[in-house]
């Protein structure tokens, strides 16, 4: 029998990479005195190596993930009613920007293997109302953009790309981030860098560049002629402690998700001959880069499915999370009760009936996705002593729940 190994947590120090780096750059941040973002240095230096790391014109730090969506869909300043498609498998710091910006979440079915959405399933939720898509790069793994771009670029709709849990993952030759008309990022605990919290937009455009600096800052445009506050927005600001954390992260990036890569591309191999689970689906000139490990497991094969295999899993105090979220985002109460501003249900309001149907026949792929997967912790700081562990406590669980009655 397996026996317990403690493996490395991004919650705590052994799974993360903090070091004389973060302290340096900390202590000359205490040293000047100036902890805003709107009087600091780190700031600007951080948004100016984000946008070289990246290869675009812009990027914009900010303080938290759920601030970025909310600065990009607010950038694209829809009216109340606007319809934006989004994923069923997300978390609600993606669909809690798009009810304040007064306008409706259609939740787009996922494919079954991926968890990702699709062009198809994007396209069966297009409306006249649509103004933008918001796609998720679930677990790290890249959802189909080049049809997915073809089918927005073809509407002149624009995309956002959720990526806080695909650093550096890429479609096809692109970084994901970079293919939609804006990228959201996370800096919350547990990514693949962490300024405990925080976030960043990217884009190419000048124009959405400006409107989500201005937005992060009260729609006050710092340092141009004659300002004002220009419309309605919050204070997003990130600080410089949370800057210079992030500066330092930056320099270890390229090197976690290579080794993130490394060691799912180990386990991935330790399990092939396993029929009754399936490694992560990745396209093959895609890139993932493992925010987590999500294993599909065929209940045909192991009885008792997910739930079983991570039972067995617990027994050797092995971590995981059978169904990853237990529930579609549209199955909510903000979403099913329409619980928003008082008594109002605004913007639900506005919505066309067809709109706001979040009847489960309408999301087979989701239902399928999540009644088969099972979630693995990752991690950068995996030796291969640690995805051996993993790899035998899998093999041993499915091996005994898939075996013939004596």
């Amino acid at each position: 029998m397996t026996t317990p190994m403690e493996l490395p947590s991004d919650q705590a120090a052994s799974g993360r990479t903090f070091g004389t780096e973060e302290l340096d750059l900390l202590a000359e941040v205490i040293a000047s005195g100036t902890l805003t973002a709107t009087k600091g240095a780190q700031t600007p230096r951080l948004e100016a190596e984000l946008a070289d790391l990246f290869g675009v014109g812009h990027a914009v730090a900010l303080s938290s993930g759920t601030a970025a969506v909310h600065t990009a869909i607010a950038a694209l300043d829809p009216e109340p009613g606007d319809e934006i498609i989004t994923t069923s498998i997300t978390d609600m710091g993606a669909i809690s920007p798009i009810l304040y910006q007064a306008a409706i979440p259609v939740f787009a079915d996922v494919d079954a293997r991926t968890g990702n959405v699709t062009a198809d399933t994007i396209a069966a939720r297009l409306s006249e109302r649509t103004r933008a898509i918001v796609v998720t790069h679930l677990f790290g793994n890249p959802c189909e953009m080049g049809p997915i771009m073809a089918l927005a670029d073809a509407r002149g709709i624009p995309v956002i790309e959720d990526c806080a849990q695909a650093y550096l993952a890429r479609s096809g030759d692109d970084l994901v981030g970079t293919i939609g008309a804006i990228g959201c990022f996370s800096l919350q605990q547990g990514k693949h860098i962490t300024t405990g919290e925080g976030g960043f937009v990217i884009t190419d455009d000048p124009a959405l560049a400006r409107r989500m600096r201005v937005f992060v800052n009260k729609a006050w445009p710092y340092g141009e002629a004659d300002p004002d506050h220009e419309f309605v927005a919050l204070n997003y600001r990130t600080t410089e402690l949370a800057s210079a954390v992030a500066r330092a992260q930056l320099t270890k990036l390229p090197a976690g998700v290579e080794r993130r890569i490394a060691a799912a591309d180990r386990l991935t191999k330790q399990l092939s001959g396993l029929e009754a689970i399936e490694a992560p689906l990745v396209a093959a000139r895609d890139t993932a880069v493992f925010w987590r490990y999500a294993l599909h497991v065929d209940a045909g094969h192991l009885p008792g499915g997910p739930d079983a295999l991570a039972a067995a899993l617990r027994a050797v105090e092995v971590p995981s999370a059978p169904r990853y979220i237990q529930k579609p985002a549209y199955r909510c109460k903000v979403i099913a009760e329409q619980r928003t501003f008082g008594e109002s249900r605004f913007p639900f309001t506005l919505a066309r009936p067809e709109a706001v149907d979040y009847a489960d026949e309408r999301f087979p792929g989701t239902l399928a996705y999540l009644a088969s997967v099972l979630v693995l912790p990752w991690n950068e700081r995996f030796t291969d002593v640690h995805v051996d562990h993993l790899a035998g406590a899998l093999t041993e669980a499915v091996t005994e729940l898939t075996e013939e009655p004596r």
